[in-house]
């Protein structure tokens, strides 16, 4: 009886405790498996997108996105380049680059390389 009592007690702490924000480093380390497993994809406008949308799919794509954004208008910036001009050409250097199987972005529909 006792056994069962603490083995719902850990289990009730372990539910209550907050879930651990991810880092950039644990998305990029996630982000293989998660277009692999079809949570996200590559996007014409160089950023990712949620293809199934589930609470790590929402948290990679915000993280890497914020990265991407940021080293886009280091760039623009350096070559004196709008922002937009360096979206487009990172996002088709993406699509290209995107393994047969997993999901890009085609005309705002998600489809399967």
């Amino acid at each position: 009886m006792k056994a069962s009592f603490i083995t719902a007690l850990l289990l009730l702490l372990t539910l209550s405790l907050p879930l651990q924000a991810m880092t950039l480093s644990d998305a990029m380390s996630a982000l293989g498996t998660a277009k692999a497993s079809g949570l996200v994809g590559e996007k014409p406008d160089g950023y990712l997108g949620v293809v199934t949308s589930t609470p790590q799919a929402q948290e990679i794509t915000t993280l890497i996105n914020q990265a991407r954004r940021a080293e886009y208008q280091r760039i623009a910036q350096q070559n004196g380049t709008r922002l937009q001009d360096v979206e487009v050409i990172a996002g088709q250097k993406a699509i290209d680059k995107t393994t047969a199987g997993h999901y890009i972005q085609r005309n705002g529909a998600w489809v399967k390389k």
